[in-house]
């Protein structure tokens, strides 16, 4: 899931408060969320609030009831939503007109391909897909194997009560995208903080710009330091071919986006998609037998129950329109709730809000995304998924968790959904 989703937080307190910028308050430093926007990013537990469901059923196109007369619409279904993720011409990704540059964040901050529109995420783009075909990725396969046996090794010594989120959900992925990058494995328990900060929308747009922006300037250290001598990885890579051609803000904005969206979203992915494989010991005993088929279905199903990240990236509407019976306006804000298309029984099929392990849904999830900011590493994603969630319960026959679901402290406003911490026994 790599892509510059992190830079997403808090940018519904910025959206409210576009409309006094003029007057000199920087976006970056808004300390709050307006409630109607909370509703794409609340769960109970695994599932989606149910309101979200309300609105799927009774309103394609959801106006935010916001302050200051500011327009966003959030869009639930998921015909809809694909519609909109689709449409590269009616809508702008780029906001870096939104910043100023004496706050937490400015629009050198914002890079890579998630807030770029044509033709700059055209050439982002261009630059790192070969790194994620199938063939590519394919190298990587013995070393996700290899890490993920020796954290496995790790949880086995801490025995029981251990951790598993922070002895196989987050080092894995984090393990995998320093070594693709080519960056050096340190500091893991500062960047597993800033990590999750940056995505949180508890305290809008400050606390999780201050977090961009620590991570940030790491990255702009290692593309500086590899400028002069390229590493072995993507980075060093990249500017062996690009040279001067490529700038340190784009260099750096495409590494965050690998980095952070790689490692936050997989993790949360791998520890939230246990807890629902422990639900039944069926589902425990089909993942354990790896069959490729099943495991690859298993996974395809987890994405998009899941749904870890909750909303895409907003839309900006170029022109006035027409949309699912509203009257937008150029300006507007259009958001796509990613966590309710993919519970919508119009493509997911009967009983869309439970788990099903032989699920073969009528139309694809958007787990990823959808259009030409779909998240270029969903492949890596998928490897690391059908690698790691085997191996767990062939290695732990009799797992279990630690403490009841409803005791595990989950995010509670999170654009990229997850569990801080995740006890199990064995």
């Amino acid at each position: 899931m790599v892509d510059v989703r992190a830079r997403i937080s808090g940018w519904a307190g910025k959206l409210v408060m576009r409309r006094i910028q003029r007057k000199g308050i920087d976006l970056s430093r808004i300390s709050f969320i307006p409630e109607p926007t909370k509703v794409p990013l609340q769960r109970h537990g695994l599932d989606p609030v149910p309101r979200l469901a309300e609105i799927r059923a009774t309103q394609p196109m959801h106006k935010l009831d916001l302050p200051f007369n500011f327009r966003a619409y959030l869009v639930t279904g998921h015909d809809e939503a694909r519609q909109i993720l689709t449409d590269r011409d009616s809508y702008s990704n780029d906001i870096r007109h939104m910043f100023h540059g004496d706050g937490p964040a400015t629009s050198d901050d914002i890079g890579g391909l998630g807030f770029t529109d044509a033709p700059l995420h055209t050439r982002l783009r261009k630059i790192v897909t070969p790194e994620f075909t199938m063939r590519r990725l394919a190298r990587l396969e013995p070393m996700i194997s290899d890490i993920v046996d020796r954290q496995l090794d790790a949880l086995a010594i801490e025995g029981t009560g251990a951790d598993l989120a922070k002895h196989l959900a987050f080092p894995v992925p984090f393990q995998t995208i320093c070594a693709l990058l080519g960056l050096d494995y340190e500091d893991r328990d500062a960047f597993e903080k800033l990590g999750s900060a940056r995505f949180d929308a508890t305290n809008g747009g400050a606390a999780a710009f201050g977090a961009v922006s620590e991570q940030r300037e790491f990255l702009f250290a290692a593309v500086a330091k590899q400028r002069k001598e390229p590493g072995p990885g993507l980075i060093g890579q990249i500017l062996r071919d690009e040279g001067d051609l490529i700038s340190d803000v784009d260099l750096a904005g495409l590494a965050d986006g690998v980095f952070t969206g790689g490692y936050e979203t997989t993790a949360g992915m791998i520890a939230l998609g246990t807890i629902v494989l422990l639900r039944d010991p069926a589902y425990a005993e089909l993942i354990r037998r790896g069959e490729p088929a099943d495991v690859e279905r298993i996974v395809e199903e987890l994405l998009r129950y899941l749904s870890v990240v909750q909303v895409a990236f907003p839309r900006f509407a170029k022109r006035d329109m027409e949309l699912f019976g509203q009257r937008i306006k150029a300006g507007d804000v259009v958001l796509a709730s990613l966590s309710g298309a993919n519970r919508d029984p119009r493509s997911a099929g009967d009983h869309p809000d439970e788990f099903d392990p032989y699920r073969i849904p009528a139309s694809g999830h958007l787990a990823f995304g959808h259009g030409i900011h779909r998240c270029i590493g969903a492949e890596l994603a998928r490897m690391e998924l059908r690698i790691a969630l085997p191996k767990l319960f062939q290695k732990f026959p009799d797992l279990a968790l630690a403490k009841p679901q409803e005791e595990l402290r989950f995010r509670e406003l999170s654009f990229v959904y997850g569990v801080d911490e995740l006890p199990v026994r064995f």
